[in-house]
């Protein structure tokens, strides 16, 4: 009896060191998300057994940022192996910093019959055209955000020198509305849900959208770091499969979008509910295939007017073997 307890009592040794061995041998992709319009994630995040591949095949460390510039800079640091990217942002990290990443999915863009970022002014001001900014001044989310540089290209085109012309102060998304109301700026940026809000009040009205310089525009998409994907090539498949499978679920089934994002962001789901995925929410591709050509020209764009320090070419972030539509 003694030698068959010793027996098993070496068996059970054996099997407790292994596990915690197992369980490391799992593979971990540390991800950074932000806020808004990352849907596919929160699901992920919120949701994790509806991905039967999430926590056996690879494993998942989130880690939130407030925007993509700052992800773009954990990634160069190495902290992130995949975040969430903007063109702009995505070349900058290239030229800055020589970042080198892959496009492996879009989140979101803006196309015809969708919502677009837009700057609004008081319903009942004097302003009703580009011209009637000269002199005035005007709200913005952050300074270097891609939002920021195509509002800098919408003004130059409407032949506003953004330096001289006007003054451009940081009010971002939330405040924009009573910066408007109250004075403090003359135009302000929205985007959802604080468009909604102010449209449903009634007191200020859209001067100009950002798909006046630019439409279809892709407006976030994920990246991930070329050194480790290269590494780990199975690994991103099966975080790019998910974020597929996770998109697929959210156009079944909207409510699902409204629920994971009123936890994520403690917005209520009444409010969420009226644009998620609807015709007043950014369009979504179901298979989340990157729109190559519309990045491209984004960059050219900002190239062009100077906000880039030289040409960036997209097929260089590309390997299609990692990229959206993965079966």
């Amino acid at each position: 009896m003694n030698k068959i307890m010793q027996a098993l009592l070496i068996s059970a040794g054996a099997a407790a060191v292994m596990a915690p061995a197992l369980a490391q041998d799992v593979p971990t992709i540390r991800v950074g998300w932000t806020i808004p319009a990352e849907e596919a994630k929160y699901l992920m995040m919120k949701r994790p057994e509806m991905f039967p591949d999430l926590g056996k095949k690879y494993k998942i460390e989130w880690s939130q940022f407030q925007g993509t510039s700052p992800m773009v800079q954990a990634m160069r640091a190495g902290v992130l192996d995949c975040s969430t990217m903007a063109p702009l942002s995505m070349a900058q990290g290239y030229i800055e910093s020589g970042l080198e990443s892959y496009i492996v999915a879009q989140h979101v863009h803006e196309e015809k019959g969708y919502f677009s970022p837009y700057w609004a002014v008081k319903k009942d001001g004097s302003i009703k055209s580009a011209a009637d900014l000269k002199g005035k001044v005007i709200g913005t989310n952050a300074y270097g955000s891609g939002v920021y540089f195509q509002m800098l290209l919408w003004l130059k085109n409407n032949g506003i020198d953004p330096e001289k012309d006007v003054k451009i102060v940081e009010t971002g998304f939330p405040a924009s509305a009573d910066a408007i109301r109250s004075g403090r700026v003359d135009a302000g940026p929205l985007v959802q849900p604080f468009a909604l809000l102010a449209e449903e009040k009634g007191d200020i009205r859209k001067l100009f959208a950002l798909s006046e310089v630019q439409s279809p525009t892709v407006q976030i998409f994920e990246g991930c770091s070329k050194a480790y994907a290269d590494k780990n090539p199975e690994v991103v498949k099966a975080y790019v499969k998910d974020l597929q499978l996770a998109m697929s679920k959210l156009l079944e089934d909207r409510s699902l979008a409204v629920a994971v994002a009123s936890e994520i962001t403690r917005a209520p789901k009444e409010l969420l509910d009226k644009y998620l995925f609807t015709e007043k929410d950014f369009a979504h591709a179901p298979d989340m295939k990157p729109n190559l050509k519309s990045i491209q020209e984004t960059i050219d764009l900002q190239h062009k007017a100077g906000f880039l320090a030289k040409p960036v070419d997209v097929s260089n972030f590309v390997r299609e073997d990692i990229m959206a539509p993965i079966k």
